[in-house]
């Protein structure tokens, strides 16, 4: 599994439904340098090799445009070299998961809410059950004062991913729970196992991440000549 979507670059390993090898790192822009070694590191570690693995798992997005091309083609090279197919689930769906596995959820919760950072005040985001179930469709949103005011009022909700910290002035509520965190690799194996489960397999050759926003390339002011 890799996930690859923010600033933290990870992945996992599983074996019969459990979690046997696990690597991750913040070190920033080393994605592209980190992906592959990682994922070396853990087959050689467990002496197993790609075409040993029933599927590679990878983050579909939202989120940092240069990780999801990275993660995406790490994965898609590894699925076509050995024959596997490719899985991948949502940012927003690994947060979700992450609050479960983790324990993260305040008593009495009544939603969870993934924010993955985009600009200023503006957060990828969805709205999901306790137990992980999207609820709504993912889109960015811009949150203010009575941002969720309908879900906090009903009760408990955790605000959770790397755009958590930034609302919490905006969200200050006493039903409203904050955890400042990145998507991990390991809190996709639930996910991953249900994609893997109903056969829903992505096409190799033309699976593209999910962006959410239009990628748009900037001229750099400098002169190189």
């Amino acid at each position: 599994m890799i996930e690859t979507s923010t600033a933290l670059c990870s992945t996992a390993l599983a074996e019969d439904g459990t979690i046997t090898s696990y690597r991750e790192s913040s070190e920033n822009r080393r994605h592209a340098s980190l992906t592959a070694p990682f994922i070396k590191e853990m087959l050689d570690g467990r002496g197993i090799g790609v075409q040993d693995c029933d599927a590679v798992c990878v983050s579909m997005g939202p989120g940092s445009y240069t990780g999801l091309r990275v993660g995406t083609s790490t994965a898609k090279g590894l699925c076509f070299g050995a024959g596997i197919p490719l899985l991948a689930v949502g940012t927003l769906d690994i947060l979700a998961a992450q609050a479960v596995s983790d324990g993260l959820l305040p008593e009495g919760c009544r939603y969870v809410v993934p924010m993955i950072d985009a600009r200023r005040m503006e957060v990828y985001t969805a709205l999901y059950s306790p137990d992980g179930t999207r609820l709504s469709e993912i889109k960015p949103e811009i949150v203010e004062k009575g941002s969720f005011a309908k879900q906090l009022a009903e009760g408990p909700v955790l605000f959770i991913g790397d755009g958590a910290d930034k609302c919490r002035e905006a969200l200050e509520h006493e039903n409203a729970y904050f955890e400042q965190c990145f998507p991990k690799a390991y809190a996709m194996l639930r996910p991953a196992e249900a994609e893997y489960e109903n056969k829903r397999f992505k096409d190799i050759a033309y699976f593209e991440p999910f962006y959410l926003k239009q990628f748009i390339a900037t001229v750099s002011g400098k002169k190189l000549f």
